[in-house]
């Protein structure tokens, strides 16, 4: 039959090369068709992979996250066991109450040092 359904009449060669074209023609069709679903699968497959990778990265960044928290924590309690409290503040009158506290001579930036207690200014009280 002819394109628009009109019987033709062939002799045997013409037939079987046109038989052959056409069979041809299906089989680079089929084989197209087989390529294109290959690649799909083959595209699916690589972003179902991706998105696992990216599943995965961001868990390892959670538990890095994680770790790092708990070590910090761990760190601040480690630390906050030798943190010594600040000195008291220490008053002496006058460097005979120095003395009798065992502090004399009094350094500037020492506890106890006041300027009433460096007559000439040197950063040495009750000297």
């Amino acid at each position: 039959m002819g394109v628009d359904g009109t019987v033709l009449w062939m002799d045997r060669a013409s037939s079987v090369k046109v038989v052959a074209a056409k069979k041809a023609a299906d089989d680079k069709a089929a084989a197209e068709q087989a390529a294109a679903a290959q690649a799909a699968a083959d595209k699916a497959a690589a972003d179902q992979a991706a998105a696992q990778a990216a599943a995965a990265q961001a868990a390892a960044a959670q538990a890095a996250a994680a770790a790092q928290a708990a070590a910090d924590k761990a760190a601040a309690e480690q630390a906050a066991k030798y943190v010594q409290a600040p000195p008291a503040a220490v008053y002496y009158k006058n460097c005979t109450a120095a003395r009798a506290a065992g502090a004399a001579p009094v350094y500037r930036g020492q506890p106890g040092y006041a300027a009433h207690l460096d007559r000439d200014n040197d950063g040495i009280g009750c000297e």
